[in-house]
């Protein structure tokens, strides 16, 4: 979705909690708004299938409540799927250093392609900046030679390390190959 269709979703969902709340406010002070939204003979047709009027209206529910879920889960992911963060690390020097950690994984991503037998590779970071958690899935082609790719990503991890002053807390290498051409 783009920004322009973020922008007019969360819009609707504004305006329809203000209604709901209107509404709330309005049975409050004693007003009915339901007779002035809904006519007689639907809240009699509501009244008459009792057990299931109220089973329908709190599976409705849940269902907004999850598609509410989903869409603050997609809010809080950027395109490429991992949480928006920054890393913050005190320098030796009074102030600090402020990063997005998307240049970070980007930078990390771009080391462990640099071997032929990696076909792609995606790094999530997570935790606190001197001691992160680092998720590495890599995959790799048919006839990559293990041991030399898990030597460069041994070695990528390393420069990463070195680099920013963050050694991992957690470290989670997933290697998939692909399958050969027969």
């Amino acid at each position: 979705m783009t920004n322009t269709e973020h922008r007019l979703l969360w819009t609707i969902i504004a305006l329809l909690l203000v209604l709901a709340g209107a509404a709330t406010l309005a049975t409050s002070l004693g007003a009915n708004p339901a007779a002035v939204l809904l006519s007689a003979d639907l809240v009699d047709r509501w009244r008459s299938a009792a057990p299931w009027s109220t089973l329908a209206a709190a599976v409705a529910g849940a269902l907004v409540a999850l598609a509410g879920q989903r869409l603050l889960a997609r809010e809080l992911r950027d395109p490429g799927g991992t949480l928006r963060g920054t890393l913050s690390h005190p320098g030796r020097r009074p102030g600090r250093t402020r990063l997005p950690t998307h240049v970070l994984t980007d930078a990390l991503v771009r080391d462990l392609t640099g071997n032929p037998g990696v076909r792609r590779a995606r790094v999530v970071l997570t935790g606190a900046p001197p001691h992160p958690d680092v998720w590495i899935r890599v995959d790799l082609t048919a006839d990559a030679p293990t041991a030399v790719v898990r030597e460069h990503v041994r070695g990528a991890v390393r420069r990463f390390a070195a680099t920013t002053d963050c050694q991992p807390a957690h470290l989670d290498v997933t290697a998939r190959i692909e399958p050969g051409r027969p």
